[in-house]
């Protein structure tokens, strides 16, 4: 699935909870989602909860300006 299509059900599901469920509701599928990503990027193993869990002082840049492989 691409991410175009998982962003629009994402937006479709958000519009939904927004409309009949207020702006509590909003925020619950929003913070819930938002949950369900980092689960799932973790389950895919693209993401370490380590990486989540303390900040990266290394952003891809030695100290010579080049880019790190």
């Amino acid at each position: 699935m691409s991410t175009a299509v998982v962003g629009l059900a994402t937006g479709m599901a958000l519009g939904f909870a927004g409309y009949f469920g207020g702006f509590t509701a909003f925020l619950l599928v929003a913070a819930l989602g938002a949950i369900g990503f980092v689960i799932g990027r973790t389950a895919d193993g693209t993401v370490h909860w380590t990486q989540l869990a303390r900040p990266s002082r290394d952003h891809g840049i030695s100290r010579r300006g080049s880019r790190l492989k």
